[in-house]
């Protein structure tokens, strides 16, 4: 068994992005399977609307901004800025044992911010602002955790 893979202790993985943080396996919906499984192939996709051209987060079948139900998936580029994050130096269960560690949002350059972690950077050196791309944690399940590094 490999470092990446599934524990058996419903943690999953650990992180590929020299982090240590938990990569538990995602919970899957007809909305956001094809998301999860573009992540096994280290592809991260995005909701875009075909009517008025909004790429939003996370997946639903109707857009947020014009509620048309003409949308589909695109592959986003995987870069972005920290939008927003805290220092989480406090939890429980396995992310307890992987304190401290950064939540954040990211803004894709799409436009849409996804809550992620920022991993493989000291958590002082994390800055609002700051240019991430995507790279991806295994979590043993046919799927992997999108998480962001400093480029």
């Amino acid at each position: 068994m490999s470092e990446n893979s599934g524990r058996g202790d419903g943690s999953g993985g650990r992180g590929d992005a020299g982090s240590d943080l938990p990569a538990p396996a995602p919970d899957r919906s007809p909305e956001t399977a094809a998301f999860w499984e573009a992540t096994a192939e280290d592809r991260l996709l995005v909701r875009g609307c075909a009517d008025c051209g909004a790429a939003f987060h996370p997946p639903r079948a109707i857009c947020p901004e014009c509620h048309s139900d003409e949308t589909e998936w695109i592959e986003a580029s995987g870069r972005g800025t920290v939008y927003t994050y805290s220092v989480m130096r406090q939890n429980h269960g396995p992310f307890g044992e992987a304190v401290p560690y950064v939540l954040a949002f990211v803004e894709l350059e799409e436009g849409p911010r996804v809550l992620t972690n920022v991993v493989g950077v000291d958590v002082e050196d994390v800055e609002i602002g700051q240019e991430v791309r995507v790279t991806f944690d295994d979590t043993g399940e046919d799927a992997k955790l999108p998480r962001f590094t400093p480029v």
